[in-house]
């Protein structure tokens, strides 16, 4: 994708700041973000050039979009409330920012004719599948509001590629990890927590028994995921993770390998709504190009090293 007018919702959290540099290098971009859970420093590296604009915003205005949209070609939409815990304790305010929000720049894309919304979805929306890999025909079964937003968003996108004309593509991302994941949130995802634990030579916290499954796919082969949904003719719902599947416990021994420390992890118990096992069939997203190019340890050695570095990467 080259010398397009491109908007990044949510562009100064974790994942949409590496959409964001990911696109800035050709494109013009223009990131919004109400800096609610994302940070400044994700996107001072970005907005010190002419071709990066920031707006400081909410996805819940609407008029604020529909004037940030004007002339816009495409639409990442990757603003939301990202925690199954935040969406058990207010489900009220995740609604409100996930289906409203998602809503308001579907409505904002339409009416400024942009040319296609590619949207960040959910492995959530799965939840608990009676089989594995999770295939994009299998039923939703959410089991959290959080993956009930995500789940109407798909719903709304693919109304609005129907009634509207609108192309719209879902990406259903397993578990992203990578440079400029916040682990101080308290709901910071489970890389984070580990390597800054482990860094600090204290023991990693498991929630359960660490025999959980997860799909953890890198954040730079998610930035080429939506850059290929964007430039394919790709309409629908896809699933973006590594397509392989890893045990909570074998990350806490991987992480702990790749710091040099050997410390006894400490076990909770497990967290509500959250799904036991997962990992991604990857075969219908390969068909517009993705193909991930991180392997788990890989990706670990990079983000244990962007978190010892005081540089952005």
């Amino acid at each position: 994708m080259k010398d397009k007018r491109v908007i990044v919702t949510g562009g100064a959290g974790f994942i949409g700041s590496n959409v964001a540099e990911g696109l800035a290098t050709d494109n013009e971009v223009i990131i919004i973000d109400d800096l609610s859970s994302g940070r400044l420093q994700n996107i001072e590296h970005l907005t010190s050039r002419p071709n990066v604009r920031f707006i400081q915003g909410s996805i819940a205005d609407l008029s604020l979009l529909q004037k940030a949209f004007d002339g816009a070609e495409y639409i990442f939409h990757q603003a939301a409330l990202a925690s199954v815990a935040m969406s058990i304790q207010d489900p009220l305010r995740t609604n409100e920012v996930n289906i409203l929000g998602t809503l308001n720049v579907l409505v904002a894309a339409r009416d400024r004719h942009v040319k296609k919304v590619v949207i960040a979805s959910s492995c959530a929306v799965y939840g608990d599948t009676p089989s594995l890999p999770a295939r994009e025909e299998m039923p939703a079964n959410p089991l959290s509001p959080y993956a009930v937003t995500k789940a109407t968003g798909e719903q709304y996108c693919c109304v609005f590629h129907h009634v509207f004309g609108l192309a719209t593509v879902c990406l259903r991302y397993f578990n992203v990890y990578g440079p400029r994941q916040d682990p101080s949130s308290e709901y910071a995802a489970v890389v984070p927590k580990f390597i800054t634990a482990a860094l600090a030579g204290k023991p990693l916290t498991i929630f359960g028994d660490g025999q959980q499954t997860r799909d953890f796919v890198f954040v730079k082969d998610v930035v080429s995921a939506n850059v290929l949904a964007a430039k394919t003719h790709a309409t629908g719902a896809f699933n973006i993770g590594s397509g392989r599947q890893t045990s909570v416990n074998e990350l806490a021994n991987l992480v702990l390998k790749l710091t040099g420390h050997e410390l006894a992890p400490l076990h909770h118990p497990p967290k509500a709504g959250e799904i036991r096992y997962s990992f991604a069939d990857i075969s219908r997203a390969r068909e517009f190009g993705y193909s991930p190019k991180h392997n788990l340890e890989e990706g670990i050695r990079k983000t244990i090293s962007s978190f010892q570095s005081p540089r952005i990467s």
